[in-house]
Order: structure tokens, then C-alpha cells, then sequence
């Protein structure tokens, strides 16, 4: 069954649907309440004329789909689908900054605090996230300060002989040494730590007030006296409080944009207690079109962590989005639902108030899950007027800043940055295209390459190549780079193509000479060749190689050379990956009477894996192929295991 065929079946549930490519990729995710009518809207001749639909129309081959039972668990499952399979039709969050958590390991016989970045079910408490990200760093060390809980990394499922240097600068209770402290005492610590940390200071007052008074009365004066400076420490902290209550005790996220010849910049402010804590940055370089029909859904594009963009001053002026067409002001709003979809879906805190300067679909059934998920209200609002309306001005003007130094500060810096890197690598002419090769393989199995292409200031993905490694048997790196760099250049020469700037290798001196003898193999004896070899970040010039270049670790020249390296190993795993899934994947099913490479597929695509066939039904496997087929897998499968134990 074709593509469309199989469109025109699909059911009218709600659901969430997955295009595929050729290599059976998972290229878009979306969501419906009606499949059928959503997915058939990409069939329409007036769709299919937006550029980006077209391109994933033409591209997908095939299309899974995933039945749920209401709105909430479409756009739920969507947004997990989308972070797991990362399909580049899809705006993806790569990189996106995460806030820091405090974690107490209730799960230990001696409990621990830690600051950690990452959720995990391992039986612990998690408090946070916290703004800025220092809070939580001093927040831990409050707790060892006057808690006495440790974070080292010492077992404490046994009795050491002697405590560290903690136990004895007063930071720890030394629960690593037998007759230090008692595990009743221990209990104590945590205790108080836990209602610390759960904001449940009245009550930690008293259990600190009445310990310290008993201590007191029975002569453990040392014990009292700490027990006092940790009931001064909750004295203070609650004054603080206080304060912050009495100007503002809603917490909200603010976001505002600037829009602007296609490019995008997103700022968006997390204010908690009423006050500006901390801020993010999302760019889109080059916004697209809308993929889908009109209200269907989301958009491709890249992303950027703010991490790796300049900082911005505030200022600017307001974000009039009267300026902007109704069309172009629905592609920043679609971009914003989708941005907060990942930000905030399966987050453990949202705050109560999320303003956005445009309306996007599926804001309510948004804020409905969300509500759902964390157990309170959860407002998505479009403020018109008043106080809200100016915060998110306030996001716009920073986003305009932003904006401002990301596209238009950076990009006239990119000629300087050419000119310095031409006379750096003594190049004859500003370097225009860059072309960079990296080899992948495991002790020589499933041996892979990639082409990754810098032209005009940006990567150009449209141009990156894959290349499997033909005529190389083992691990030998060097011949690897010579095949590869002779196939690619000898099709440009075929095909009378003008050669790049500079042929650019991830490697050291040995991938560098491999590529120099690949090129003069082909007449290009003149061609600019240069490597980067990985732990000295020193780039060698062919010709030249035994005064390397070496550039300071700030240089924005070698930040370059480096993206475009790191690119070119990224997209050399990622195949070399690929290929070994493909090998392992053809598995034991190839063994089977009855079953060809379309069948096995099929079988690994409706069960997720070959443990799940051999653990299928005859009956669940002749959903898939017939039924003297199923019998035959069913049989090939059990009676080995039946045989084997025997």
C-alpha cells in the first residue's frame, strides 16, 4: 500500500502521526483530533505549494500513526515523540539550558545532598528548579553548613576507618566512621533538611527550638549551641521571605519576540517571588514557511541555546506586532506553542502564569494538561493591557536586543572572520565554502565518512553528504580518507563542479596526507588543504605542516574551524550509528524460511524489535504476515529454546 493509499485509511480518532523518509526515519511528528482529515490536508494541491510541505511530501514515504483517546494525550505523546526521535521537520530544543535541582537520596541508609541538572526515579527528593543557578549551589551548601549533610562520593554502606577533612571542618556528621554519630541523630539532620528545603519553616522552628532547649537542659551545651545557629539561619531566611511575599508572591514566565525577515529571536523571562531571576534566548536564523495547511500545526526549524550566543543589553523599543502581517504573526506564534510544548510538557514545576505576546493552537488544551500534570491552575494567557501586557513589552524590547546583536552585530563580523582565517591558513581568496570530512567506525566495523558543508557564514545542511567506506577492510583510518576524499572530488571533477575554499579534515597529520594523495591523484595539486587534529586544537596546513597553525582558544577563527569540525563528527556517528542498527537488525529473522528483507522489516517495525517478535503469538505475528509464515517464525524461535533447554 502507497503513501497516499494508506492516508486515505487512516482512522477518524484522536492521534499523533509519524512521516517517514526512504531509510525510515521519522522526518515529522504531529498530532489530530481527526486523522484522517488532518493528514489528508497535506494532499491538497494548495498545501502542497508551501515550500516546506512540499519538501516533506516529497521526501516521506510512509506514515505511522498512534491512536489515544482524548486532545491531552495527543499533545502529550507528540511532544515525547518529538524529543525522542528528534525529527528535523520538527523545532527541536537541542542543547536547551536546564536549571538545577537539589537532591536529597532518601534512599540511602545515610541520605546525601547533591546538586544535579538531571531527573531520575531512583527514590529520591528532588526541590527546585532553582533561579539562578547558583541558588541551588548555595542553597546545598547551607544544608552542609548547617545540617552537617554530606555530598562526597564515600560509600557509607560501611564503616570507614577514619572520617575526611568534612567531618572535621564541621561540614559533615561523619556517618562513614562507627560511634561518630548515631543513625537516630542522622535522622534528625534529615529531617530538618527536608522541612528546609519544603519550605516548611514554622515547623522546623519549633523541632529546632524544642531540641535545643532539651539539649540545653541536659548540659550538651555544644549540641544546643549548633542546634541555636541553625534556628538563626531559618530566622533569617524567613525574613527574607516575608519581604518577597509582600511585594509579589506569583510566579510567572514571560515571553517576547522580534520578528524580522524571516529570523526570529524569542526571549523569555522567569520571574519568581516577583522579581526577573533569570533569562533565556531562542533564535531562528531562517524562519520557514508553515509546513502544514492552515491550523494544522507546527513548523520546522533549528534552534539554538542562548548559552551559545552573545549577551544582550536591555533596551530597545516594544515588539509592535500591529507592524507585522496577520500571516507572519500566525509563524512566530505557531514557533511559541511549540517552544513551550517542550519547555514545559513532562517539566516537574510550571509556574501558575505563562504570558505569550501571540495566540498559538492548542493554548488551552495546553494549560489544561499542564494543570493536569502538576495538580494546580496553569494560566496560558495573551495579555492585551495592564501590568502583564507591559511585562511581555519587556520581554519584546530584550528579544529586539537580542535580535539585534545576534543578526545584525554578528553578521557584518563574519567578513573579518573570513579575511582572518584566509591569512591564518594562507588561503588565496576569502573562503566561501568549507568542506570537512571525519571517518567513523568501531575497530573497523560498519566504517562510515561525512561531508559536512560551511558556506556563506552558515552551515549548509542541504549540501552534507554520507559516505560507506567500500574498498577498506580493518582499521586503517588513512585509507578510509583516501577513498572518500578521491569519490567525492572525482564526481565534482566529472561533473565539472567548482572545488571548495578549503578541504578541511578531522584528523592529524597522517588523515591530512591521505587526503593530500587523494587529491593530487585527481590533478588538484593547488587545492587548499588543512586538518585539525582533536586534543592539541593546532590546525596543519598541507605544505606547511611543520609550522602548525595555533590560534588562541578564544579566537573566534578557531571557534569556526571547530564548529565545523564538531559538525563533521556528529554527522559521522550519527551515520556510523545508523548503519550498525541496519546490520543488527538484520539479526536471525534473514534465517528463517519464508521471511525476506520486506518481511523482517515489517516484523521490526509493528513489534519495535526482535526480542518482541521471538516473544509474539502465532496469532499476533499473522497481524503482520500470513499464517503459515507466523507458524514458521513461531516454531523457529520456540522449539530452538525448547531443544537448547533440553
Amino acid at each position: 500500500m502507497d503513501l497516499y493509499e494508506k492516508i486515505r485509511t487512516l482512522p477518524t480518532q484522536p492521534g499523533v502521526y509519524l512521516y517517514k523518509n526512504a531509510e525510515d526515519e521519522v522526518i515529522y511528528v504531529g498530532k489530530a483530533k481527526n486523522l484522517r482529515a488532518r493528514v489528508r490536508s497535506y494532499l491538497l494541491e494548495a498545501s502542497q505549494a508551501n515550500a516546506k510541505t512540499g519538501s516533506l511530501m516529497r521526501e516521506a514515504v510512509d506514515i505511522d500513526y498512534i491512536l489515544v483517546a482524548n486532545e491531552h494525550e495527543a499533545l502529550a505523546l507528540e511532544n515525547n515523540l518529538i524529543k525522542q526521535r528528534k525529527p528535523r521537520f520538527n523545532i527541536l530544543l537541542r542543547d536547551d539550558k536546564t536549571y538545577p535541582y537539589v537532591k536529597l537520596t532518601l534512599g540511602d541508609k545515610f541520605p546525601k545532598v547533591f546538586v544535579t541538572r538531571r531527573l531520575r526515579k531512583d527514590g529520591s527528593a528532588y526541590y527546585g528548579p532553582y533561579f539562578p543557578g547558583n541558588l541551588a549551589y548555595r542553597v546545598a551548601e547551607l544544608i552542609h553548613r548547617s545540617f552537617l549533610l554530606p555530598s562526597c562520593k564515600v560509600d557509607l554502606g560501611r564503616f570507614h576507618p577514619r572520617a575526611c577533612l568534612e567531618y572535621y571542618i564541621h561540614r559533615c556528621l561523619g556517618p562513614c566512621v562507627e560511634g561518630l554519630t548515631t543513625a537516630e541523630a542522622y535522622a534528625d539532620a534529615v529531617r530538618d533538611a527536608e522541612l528546609f528545603l519544603e519550605g516548611r519553616h514554622t515547623e522546623l522552628e519549633r523541632s529546632l527550638n524544642a531540641r535545643m532547649l532539651a539539649a540545653a537542659e541536659n548540659e550538651h551545651f555544644e549540641a544546643a549551641a549548633r542546634l541555636r545557629d541553625q534556628l538563626s539561619t531559618v530566622h533569617q531566611l524567613q525574613e527574607k521571605q516575608r519581604i518577597a511575599t509582600a511585594e509579589q508572591s506569583d510566579d510567572a514566565d514571560v515571553f517576547g519576540y522580534h520578528f524580522e525577515d524571516g529570523s526570529l529571536a524569542v526571549n523569555l523571562f522567569h520571574m519568581r517571588a516577583g522579581k526577573i531571576v533569570d533569562r533565556r534566548e531562542f533564535f531562528w536564523d531562517e524562519l520557514p514557511d508553515l509546513l502544514e495547511p492552515e491550523d494544522v500545526g507546527e513548523i520546522g526549524s533549528s534552534e539554538r541555546d542562548s548559552s551559545f550566543e552573545p549577551e544582550t543589553r536591555s533596551g530597545g523599543t516594544r515588539t509592535d506586532l500591529q507592524a507585522i502581517p496577520e500571516a507572519k504573526q500566525q509563524e512566530p506564534g505557531q514557533v511559541l506553542g511549540a517552544l513551550i510544548k517542550q519547555l514545559y510538557i513532562d517539566q516537574q514545576y510550571v509556574p501558575r502564569t505563562i504570558l505569550v505576546p501571540a495566540d498559538f493552537n492548542d493554548r488551552e488544551t495546553l494549560a489544561a494538561l499542564l494543570a493536569e500534570r502538576t495538580g494546580h491552575r496553569v494560566e496560558v494567557a495573551v495579555p492585551q493591557r495592564g501590568e502583564k501586557r507591559s511585562l511581555v513589552d519587556l520581554a519584546g524590547q530584550n528579544a529586539k536586543q537580542s535580535f539585534t546583536q545576534r543578526f545584525r552585530v554578528l553578521i557584518p563580523s563574519q567578513k573579518a572572520i573570513q579575511e582572518t582565517l584566509a591569512d591564518a591558513l594562507m588561503l588565496p581568496e576569502l573562503p566561501r565554502r568549507i568542506e570537512c570530512f571525519d571517518i567513523s567506525h568501531i575497530q573497523g566495523a560498519e566504517t562510515v565518512a561525512s561531508l559536512v558543508v560551511w558556506e556563506d557564514g552558515k552551515m549548509n545542511k542541504s549540501a552534507y553528504r554520507k559516505f560507506k567506506v567500500m574498498t577498506v577492510l580493518g582499521v586503517d583510518d588513512f585509507a578510509s580518507m583516501r577513498e572518500v576524499v578521491t569519490r567525492r572530488y572525482r564526481r565534482l571533477k566529472e561533473e565539472n563542479q567548482p572545488m571548495p575554499s578549503l578541504v578541511l579534515i578531522d584528523g592529524g597529520l597522517g588523515q591530512l596526507h591521505a587526503a593530500a594523495e587523494a587529491l593530487e591523484s585527481l590533478g588538484f595539486t593547488s587545492q587548499p588543504l588543512a586538518s585539525i587534529a582533536k586534543k592539541e586544537e593546532v590546525i596543519y596546513l598541507y605544505g606547511a605542516e611543520d609550522e602548525p597553525v595555533v590560534l588562541d582558544r578564544r579566537s573566534p577563527v578557531l571557534h569556526l574551524v571547530q564548529l565545523i569540525r564538531d559538525e563533521s563528527h556528529r554527522f559521522a556517528v550519527g551515520y556510523h550509528r545508523q548503519r550498525r542498527a541496519m546490520r543488527d537488525r538484520a539479526s536471525e529473522l534473514l534465517d528463517i524460511p519464508g521471511v525476506g528483507p520486506q518481511t523482517r522489516q515489517r516484523l521490526l517495525t509493528h513489534f519495535g524489535s526482535l526480542r518482541d517478535v521471538q516473544q509474539a503469538t502465532a496469532e499476533s505475528l499473522g497481524a503482520v504476515v500470513n499464517r503459515k509464515t507466523a507458524e514458521t517464525i513461531w516454531r523457529h524461535f520456540h522449539e530452538t529454546v525448547g531443544t537448547r533447554d533440553s
